[in-house]
């Protein structure tokens, strides 16, 4: 991911709610059941509050036909984008390792 992008990266449920649901024309309760999770499970992940676990992205792939890793890797640029929004500050004050202590202890 990249590091200089002005925005955050699409979470997963707004994909689901904004592009899958409606192309399905199911309901909220009724993908909660066919995923095999609760609707406020669901519901939390639509609403971008939980992430997609990778459990869910599971079930997401299974149902939809995609693979696990297609949800996982845009939850993945989510954490890594918001976890560096919350903590540039931290990061930037961490400098890297001359080429001489990368090879570990002894040199």
């Amino acid at each position: 991911m990249s590091t200089n992008r002005n925005r955050r990266p699409t979470h997963p449920g707004a994909v689901l709610r904004e592009d899958v649901l409606p192309g399905l024309g199911v309901t909220q309760r009724g993908f909660a059941e066919r995923l095999g999770v609760s609707r406020q499970t669901l519901n939390g992940v639509l609403c971008e509050r939980t992430p997609v676990s990778t459990d869910l992205a599971h079930r997401l792939g299974r149902l939809r036909g995609t693979s696990p890793d297609v949800w996982v890797g845009m939850q993945r640029d989510v954490d890594l984008w918001d976890a560096l929004q919350e903590n540039r500050e931290t990061y930037e004050r961490i400098r890297p390792l001359g080429a001489a202590v990368a090879h570990g202890p002894g040199g």
